[in-house]
């Protein structure tokens, strides 16, 4: 069993995230976005560290092989997830790493005071939205995304996730 250990990234793993997350959209899943697109790529700290959220990772091998963010949102106590990947090879129930960095971020937000959670995705990605349905999460429309949700123009399907109370799930 690989030791599964999430940390918070940097900056300096920019190139790493980046050599991640671009092939996973453009090669194996043909969603049309670039690295111009994900501006939120070449300054992580700025886009989530700051704003109370945080970009975390596995590693295996001093390699990135999977990610999450959350952006805490100003006003009420939402967050936004974002940039949820993890390398083909290394996904699936036996490593469970994207339920591991979920389960993460579900914590961390609850421990800051987020009670609501949303995410916006792609159609194309069947097994993301079958997992965040998995998860608990409800499909909503656009219209009913918080009025400062940070759009991205892929994006066409949306998720809210209301947090239980802490260690009341």
């Amino acid at each position: 069993m690989l030791p599964i250990k999430i940390e918070l990234l940097e900056n300096a793993d920019e190139a790493q995230i980046i050599g991640l997350i671009l092939p996973i959209q453009q090669i194996e899943h043909k969603v049309p976005v670039t690295i111009e697109d994900q501006p939120d790529l070449l300054d992580i700290e700025k886009h989530y560290h700051k704003t109370g959220g945080g970009f975390w990772g596995v590693k295996h091998q001093r390699e990135i092989i999977g990610t999450i963010a959350l952006i805490k949102m100003r006003e009420k106590q939402g967050g936004i997830i974002r940039k949820m990947f993890v390398k083909k090879e290394f996904r699936g129930k036996e490593l469970s790493i994207a339920q591991r960095l979920l389960d993460y971020l579900i914590n961390y937000a609850r421990n800051n005071g987020i009670t609501d959670l949303y995410l916006g995705t792609v159609d194309l990605l069947k097994a993301a939205i079958r997992f965040y349905e998995k998860n608990h999460f409800i499909q909503i429309e656009k219209n009913a995304l918080p009025p400062n949700f940070p759009l991205v123009k892929v994006d066409n399907i949306f998720y809210h996730l209301k947090l239980s109370a802490r260690n009341n799930e």
